[in-house]
Protein backbone atom coordinates (compact mmCIF):
# COMPACT_ATOMS: atom_id res chain seq x y z
CA UNK A 1 0.00 0.00 0.00
CA UNK A 2 2.95 2.53 0.82
CA UNK A 3 4.80 1.30 -2.08
CA UNK A 4 1.64 1.90 -4.52
CA UNK A 5 0.86 5.50 -3.36
CA UNK A 6 4.39 6.58 -3.71
CA UNK A 7 4.53 5.76 -7.26
CA UNK A 8 3.46 9.02 -8.60
CA UNK A 9 6.02 10.71 -6.20
CA UNK A 10 9.06 9.03 -6.75
CA UNK A 11 8.03 9.20 -10.66
CA UNK A 12 8.04 13.13 -10.48
CA UNK A 13 11.47 12.57 -8.96
CA UNK A 14 12.78 10.68 -11.56
CA UNK A 15 11.10 13.51 -14.30
CA UNK A 16 12.67 16.59 -12.02
CA UNK A 17 16.01 15.44 -11.38
CA UNK A 18 18.91 17.14 -13.34
CA UNK A 19 20.96 14.28 -14.80
CA UNK A 20 23.73 12.71 -12.76
CA UNK A 21 23.06 15.59 -10.32
CA UNK A 22 24.79 15.63 -6.73
CA UNK A 23 23.24 14.68 -3.77
CA UNK A 24 24.60 16.40 -0.37
CA UNK A 25 22.83 16.13 2.59
CA UNK A 26 24.07 18.84 4.75
CA UNK A 27 22.45 18.27 8.14
CA UNK A 28 22.61 14.26 9.17
CA UNK A 29 23.05 13.19 12.98
CA UNK A 30 25.06 10.21 14.32
CA UNK A 31 24.10 8.31 17.45
CA UNK A 32 21.88 8.69 20.39
CA UNK A 33 19.82 11.17 21.57
CA UNK A 34 18.52 12.07 24.63
CA UNK A 35 14.98 12.10 23.40
CA UNK A 36 15.27 8.16 22.94
CA UNK A 37 16.11 8.78 18.85
CA UNK A 38 18.89 7.42 17.13
CA UNK A 39 20.85 6.38 14.45
CA UNK A 40 23.79 4.20 12.99
CA UNK A 41 26.01 4.79 9.89
CA UNK A 42 24.27 1.65 7.86
CA UNK A 43 20.95 3.11 8.72
CA UNK A 44 21.83 6.57 7.45
CA UNK A 45 23.90 5.30 4.19
CA UNK A 46 20.58 3.13 3.38
CA UNK A 47 18.70 6.34 3.37
CA UNK A 48 21.08 8.54 1.80
CA UNK A 49 21.15 5.49 -0.91
CA UNK A 50 17.22 5.58 -0.87
CA UNK A 51 17.21 9.07 -2.13
CA UNK A 52 20.40 8.71 -4.53
CA UNK A 53 22.62 10.73 -2.41
CA UNK A 54 25.98 10.34 -2.47
CA UNK A 55 27.45 12.05 0.86
CA UNK A 56 26.12 14.12 3.95
CA UNK A 57 27.76 15.93 6.70
CA UNK A 58 27.05 14.45 9.99
CA UNK A 59 27.31 15.15 13.80
CA UNK A 60 26.42 13.96 17.01
CA UNK A 61 22.65 14.03 18.53
CA UNK A 62 22.27 15.81 21.92
CA UNK A 63 24.05 12.35 23.06
CA UNK A 64 23.56 11.77 26.77
CA UNK A 65 27.65 10.89 27.14
CA UNK A 66 28.56 14.61 25.90
CA UNK A 67 30.40 15.38 28.91
CA UNK A 68 32.71 16.87 28.53
CA UNK A 69 32.74 18.79 25.53
CA UNK A 70 30.77 16.60 23.60
CA UNK A 71 34.47 14.79 22.81
CA UNK A 72 33.16 10.82 23.37
CA UNK A 73 29.92 11.47 20.61
CA UNK A 74 32.55 13.70 18.30
CA UNK A 75 35.14 11.21 18.56
CA UNK A 76 32.59 8.01 17.19
CA UNK A 77 31.71 10.55 14.74
CA UNK A 78 35.14 10.90 13.68
CA UNK A 79 35.75 7.43 13.46
CA UNK A 80 32.52 6.23 11.83
CA UNK A 81 32.94 9.15 9.16
CA UNK A 82 36.48 7.32 8.49
CA UNK A 83 34.65 4.10 7.98
CA UNK A 84 32.27 5.10 5.22
CA UNK A 85 34.28 5.65 2.25
CA UNK A 86 34.33 9.15 2.26
CA UNK A 87 30.30 9.09 2.19
CA UNK A 88 30.06 10.87 5.60
CA UNK A 89 31.81 14.13 5.79
CA UNK A 90 32.18 14.75 9.84
CA UNK A 91 31.44 18.17 11.84
CA UNK A 92 32.07 17.96 15.53
CA UNK A 93 29.45 19.40 17.69
CA UNK A 94 30.69 21.93 20.66
CA UNK A 95 28.71 22.71 24.28
CA UNK A 96 30.24 26.80 24.39
CA UNK A 97 29.97 26.39 28.47
CA UNK A 98 32.69 23.43 28.24
CA UNK A 99 35.84 24.24 26.57
CA UNK A 100 34.67 24.79 23.00
CA UNK A 101 37.64 26.34 21.55
CA UNK A 102 39.74 23.53 22.47
CA UNK A 103 37.69 20.59 21.62
CA UNK A 104 36.71 22.36 17.63
CA UNK A 105 40.85 22.59 17.43
CA UNK A 106 41.20 18.95 18.24
CA UNK A 107 38.21 17.34 16.19
CA UNK A 108 39.48 19.59 13.39
CA UNK A 109 43.07 18.28 13.42
CA UNK A 110 41.50 14.93 13.74
CA UNK A 111 39.59 15.56 10.42
CA UNK A 112 36.26 16.83 11.35
CA UNK A 113 34.97 19.82 8.27
CA UNK A 114 32.60 21.60 10.21
CA UNK A 115 31.27 22.65 13.02
CA UNK A 116 27.86 22.13 14.76
CA UNK A 117 25.95 24.88 17.36
CA UNK A 118 22.68 23.92 18.90
CA UNK A 119 21.64 27.18 21.00
CA UNK A 120 18.25 25.17 22.50
CA UNK A 121 20.16 22.07 23.19
CA UNK A 122 22.95 23.64 25.12
CA UNK A 123 21.14 26.70 26.13
CA UNK A 124 23.14 29.50 24.94
CA UNK A 125 23.00 32.75 23.21
CA UNK A 126 25.78 34.35 20.95
CA UNK A 127 27.00 37.20 23.25
CA UNK A 128 29.85 35.61 24.62
CA UNK A 129 33.45 35.91 23.83
CA UNK A 130 33.88 32.10 23.28
CA UNK A 131 31.37 32.52 20.46
CA UNK A 132 33.68 34.93 19.14
CA UNK A 133 36.65 32.44 19.03
CA UNK A 134 35.24 29.69 17.44
CA UNK A 135 33.55 31.79 14.54
CA UNK A 136 37.70 33.04 14.10
CA UNK A 137 38.84 29.34 14.04
CA UNK A 138 36.13 28.90 11.41
CA UNK A 139 37.29 31.93 9.35
CA UNK A 140 41.02 30.85 9.94
CA UNK A 141 40.63 26.92 9.55
CA UNK A 142 38.16 27.76 6.20
CA UNK A 143 35.70 25.47 7.54
CA UNK A 144 31.35 25.78 7.83
CA UNK A 145 29.32 26.74 11.09
CA UNK A 146 25.72 24.52 11.04
CA UNK A 147 23.29 26.69 13.57
CA UNK A 148 19.93 25.15 14.60
CA UNK A 149 18.06 27.99 13.51
CA UNK A 150 14.45 26.31 14.06
CA UNK A 151 11.79 25.49 16.44
CA UNK A 152 11.79 25.92 20.16
CA UNK A 153 14.28 29.07 20.18
CA UNK A 154 13.60 32.70 21.39
CA UNK A 155 14.52 35.58 19.41
CA UNK A 156 18.27 35.32 18.27
CA UNK A 157 18.94 37.52 15.15
CA UNK A 158 20.64 40.12 17.21
CA UNK A 159 22.94 38.78 18.61
CA UNK A 160 23.70 35.82 15.30
CA UNK A 161 23.70 39.01 12.98
CA UNK A 162 26.14 40.69 15.50
CA UNK A 163 28.55 37.68 15.74
CA UNK A 164 28.40 37.25 12.14
CA UNK A 165 28.88 40.30 10.98
CA UNK A 166 32.20 40.97 13.03
CA UNK A 167 33.31 37.41 11.27
CA UNK A 168 32.64 38.10 7.12
CA UNK A 169 34.49 35.01 6.57
CA UNK A 170 32.87 33.04 8.04
CA UNK A 171 30.66 30.28 6.49
CA UNK A 172 27.65 29.85 8.40
CA UNK A 173 24.79 27.47 7.13
CA UNK A 174 21.45 28.05 9.68
CA UNK A 175 19.60 25.18 9.75
CA UNK A 176 15.89 24.54 8.90
CA UNK A 177 15.54 27.48 6.70
CA UNK A 178 16.45 30.15 9.41
CA UNK A 179 12.78 29.72 10.64
CA UNK A 180 12.81 30.90 14.08
CA UNK A 181 13.87 34.64 12.94
CA UNK A 182 13.76 33.57 9.37
CA UNK A 183 12.64 37.60 8.31
CA UNK A 184 15.14 39.41 10.25
CA UNK A 185 18.21 36.70 9.96
CA UNK A 186 17.69 36.81 6.09
CA UNK A 187 17.50 40.50 6.01
CA UNK A 188 20.12 41.52 8.18
CA UNK A 189 22.41 38.68 6.91
CA UNK A 190 21.86 39.51 3.11
CA UNK A 191 25.03 41.70 2.77
CA UNK A 192 27.67 38.70 4.48
CA UNK A 193 27.58 36.87 1.05
CA UNK A 194 28.71 33.45 2.91
CA UNK A 195 25.63 32.74 4.86
CA UNK A 196 23.63 29.08 3.73
CA UNK A 197 20.42 28.17 4.62
CA UNK A 198 19.49 24.54 4.85
CA UNK A 199 15.39 23.25 3.64
CA UNK A 200 15.34 20.76 6.75
CA UNK A 201 11.76 22.08 7.21
CA UNK A 202 8.61 20.40 7.86
CA UNK A 203 6.31 22.83 6.39
CA UNK A 204 7.07 23.81 2.49
CA UNK A 205 5.47 26.79 3.00
CA UNK A 206 8.93 28.10 4.83
CA UNK A 207 10.95 27.04 2.14
CA UNK A 208 8.91 28.32 -0.68
CA UNK A 209 9.75 31.86 1.06
CA UNK A 210 12.99 30.93 1.70
CA UNK A 211 13.55 31.64 -2.27
CA UNK A 212 11.62 34.72 -2.27
CA UNK A 213 14.78 36.10 0.38
CA UNK A 214 17.82 34.57 -0.11
CA UNK A 215 19.76 33.73 -3.49
CA UNK A 216 19.03 30.08 -4.72
CA UNK A 217 23.10 29.35 -4.63
CA UNK A 218 22.71 30.11 -0.83
CA UNK A 219 20.29 27.61 -0.32
CA UNK A 220 21.21 23.88 0.44
CA UNK A 221 19.45 20.35 0.53
CA UNK A 222 19.16 18.80 3.82
CA UNK A 223 17.16 16.51 5.81
CA UNK A 224 18.04 16.09 9.14
CA UNK A 225 17.35 12.72 9.88
CA UNK A 226 16.84 10.41 12.43
CA UNK A 227 13.94 13.59 12.47
CA UNK A 228 13.30 13.24 8.45
CA UNK A 229 14.36 11.60 5.56
CA UNK A 230 16.49 12.31 2.36
CA UNK A 231 14.02 10.74 -0.15
CA UNK A 232 10.85 12.84 0.67
CA UNK A 233 12.93 16.41 1.55
CA UNK A 234 14.61 15.19 -2.17
CA UNK A 235 10.98 15.45 -3.58
CA UNK A 236 10.12 18.82 -1.94
CA UNK A 237 13.75 20.26 -3.16
CA UNK A 238 12.58 19.82 -6.70
CA UNK A 239 9.08 20.51 -6.43
CA UNK A 240 9.96 23.93 -4.54
CA UNK A 241 13.18 24.33 -7.44
CA UNK A 242 10.45 23.70 -10.49
CA UNK A 243 7.69 26.09 -9.01
CA UNK A 244 10.41 28.72 -8.35
CA UNK A 245 11.49 28.43 -11.73
CA UNK A 246 15.54 27.14 -11.13
CA UNK A 247 17.41 26.49 -14.27
CA UNK A 248 19.41 23.09 -14.06
CA UNK A 249 22.55 24.87 -12.98
CA UNK A 250 20.84 26.17 -10.02
CA UNK A 251 19.10 23.08 -9.01
CA UNK A 252 22.71 20.94 -9.49
CA UNK A 253 23.34 23.73 -6.85
CA UNK A 254 20.45 23.09 -4.45
CA UNK A 255 20.53 19.78 -4.48
CA UNK A 256 24.37 19.38 -3.54
CA UNK A 257 26.84 21.26 -6.28
CA UNK A 258 27.16 24.32 -3.61
CA UNK A 259 27.65 22.25 -0.45
CA UNK A 260 30.17 20.37 -2.56
CA UNK A 261 32.45 23.04 -3.85
CA UNK A 262 32.46 24.57 0.06
CA UNK A 263 33.57 20.88 1.15
CA UNK A 264 35.94 20.48 -1.55
CA UNK A 265 37.28 23.49 -2.40
CA UNK A 266 36.87 25.97 0.08
CA UNK A 267 34.29 28.47 -1.75
CA UNK A 268 30.94 28.84 -2.48
CA UNK A 269 29.66 29.74 -6.08
CA UNK A 270 28.56 33.49 -7.38
CA UNK A 271 24.95 34.06 -6.31
CA UNK A 272 22.18 36.36 -8.65
CA UNK A 273 19.20 37.88 -7.05
CA UNK A 274 16.30 35.64 -5.26
CA UNK A 275 14.84 34.56 -7.81
CA UNK A 276 10.85 34.71 -6.51
CA UNK A 277 8.60 37.70 -5.74
CA UNK A 278 7.00 37.66 -2.68
CA UNK A 279 3.61 36.39 -3.76
CA UNK A 280 2.72 32.80 -3.72
CA UNK A 281 0.21 31.55 -5.34
CA UNK A 282 -1.96 28.16 -4.22
CA UNK A 283 -5.00 26.58 -5.60
CA UNK A 284 -8.37 27.12 -3.61
CA UNK A 285 -8.31 23.06 -3.63
CA UNK A 286 -4.96 22.40 -2.90
CA UNK A 287 -4.99 25.01 -0.35
CA UNK A 288 -7.42 23.49 1.73
CA UNK A 289 -5.79 20.02 1.43
CA UNK A 290 -2.61 22.07 2.59
CA UNK A 291 -4.09 23.25 5.33
CA UNK A 292 -5.40 20.32 6.86
CA UNK A 293 -2.43 18.10 5.86
CA UNK A 294 -0.45 20.39 7.30
CA UNK A 295 -1.65 19.98 11.30
CA UNK A 296 -1.43 16.10 10.39
CA UNK A 297 2.29 16.13 11.87
CA UNK A 298 2.13 18.60 14.57
CA UNK A 299 -0.41 16.66 16.44
CA UNK A 300 1.18 13.63 15.71
CA UNK A 301 4.49 14.80 17.21
CA UNK A 302 2.26 16.50 20.01
CA UNK A 303 1.10 13.13 21.31
CA UNK A 304 -2.32 14.10 20.29
CA UNK A 305 -2.78 10.90 17.41
CA UNK A 306 -6.74 11.28 17.78
CA UNK A 307 -6.40 15.30 16.45
CA UNK A 308 -4.13 13.72 13.69
CA UNK A 309 -6.56 11.38 12.23
CA UNK A 310 -9.24 14.17 12.44
CA UNK A 311 -7.05 16.15 10.39
CA UNK A 312 -5.97 13.75 8.10
CA UNK A 313 -9.47 12.79 7.20
CA UNK A 314 -10.54 16.67 6.75
CA UNK A 315 -7.32 16.99 4.37
CA UNK A 316 -8.75 13.33 2.34
CA UNK A 317 -12.38 14.94 2.45
CA UNK A 318 -10.47 18.23 0.58
CA UNK A 319 -9.21 16.33 -1.85
CA UNK A 320 -12.73 14.37 -3.31
CA UNK A 321 -13.74 16.92 -5.43
CA UNK A 322 -16.53 16.12 -8.85
CA UNK A 323 -15.18 18.71 -10.10
CA UNK A 324 -11.52 18.96 -9.61
CA UNK A 325 -10.88 21.20 -12.90
CA UNK A 326 -6.78 20.95 -13.41
CA UNK A 327 -6.09 19.97 -10.27
CA UNK A 328 -7.32 16.79 -10.52
CA UNK A 329 -4.28 14.22 -11.14
CA UNK A 330 -2.31 16.16 -7.74
CA UNK A 331 -5.87 16.06 -5.81
CA UNK A 332 -6.13 11.85 -6.85
CA UNK A 333 -2.36 11.42 -5.69
CA UNK A 334 -2.78 13.38 -2.59
CA UNK A 335 -6.10 11.66 -1.87
CA UNK A 336 -4.34 8.31 -1.92
CA UNK A 337 -1.08 9.04 -0.57
CA UNK A 338 -3.32 10.08 2.74
CA UNK A 339 -5.58 7.34 2.45
CA UNK A 340 -2.50 5.23 2.78
CA UNK A 341 -1.05 7.14 5.16
CA UNK A 342 -4.99 7.26 7.70
CA UNK A 343 -4.02 3.45 7.26
CA UNK A 344 -0.17 3.48 8.24
CA UNK A 345 -1.17 5.77 11.47
CA UNK A 346 -2.88 2.76 12.95
CA UNK A 347 -0.19 -0.07 12.19
CA UNK A 348 2.40 -0.72 14.69
CA UNK A 349 5.21 0.03 12.30
CA UNK A 350 3.36 2.34 10.19
CA UNK A 351 4.27 5.66 11.49
CA UNK A 352 7.16 6.88 9.74
CA UNK A 353 5.62 6.11 6.23
CA UNK A 354 2.47 8.03 7.19
CA UNK A 355 4.37 10.85 7.79
CA UNK A 356 6.38 10.38 4.49
CA UNK A 357 2.86 10.25 2.50
CA UNK A 358 1.62 13.21 4.14
CA UNK A 359 5.07 15.73 3.60
CA UNK A 360 5.18 14.75 0.27
CA UNK A 361 1.31 15.59 -0.05
CA UNK A 362 2.13 18.96 1.63
CA UNK A 363 4.66 19.41 -0.70
CA UNK A 364 2.93 18.93 -3.75
CA UNK A 365 -0.47 20.79 -2.62
CA UNK A 366 2.04 23.99 -1.74
CA UNK A 367 3.69 23.49 -5.26
CA UNK A 368 1.31 22.51 -7.81
CA UNK A 369 0.43 26.07 -9.49
CA UNK A 370 3.35 27.87 -10.68
CA UNK A 371 4.13 31.22 -8.61
CA UNK A 372 3.39 34.08 -10.46
CA UNK A 373 5.31 36.14 -7.65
Amino acid sequence: MYARALTPFVAEVERMRPAQAEVLDAHTHLGLDEDGRSLTPPQLLSMLDDAGARRACVFPLHDPERHPAYRVPNDRVLEWARDSDHRLVPFCRLDPAEGPLAESERCLEAGARGIKLHPRAQDFDFDGREMDDVFALAESARVPILIHAGRGLPPLAEGLVALAMRHPQAVLILAHGAICDQGILTSRLADHGRVLYDISCFFPLDVIELFARVPAERIVFASDPPYGRPAPTLYLALRVARQTGLDEAATRGLLGGTMSMLLDEGELPASAPPRRGPAITLSGRLARVYGYASLVGPALFGGVPEQASAMLDMAVAATRDPDPGEDAEALEAIGSALAAAGTLMQEEDGMRAAIDLVYRSTARAATEVPDSG
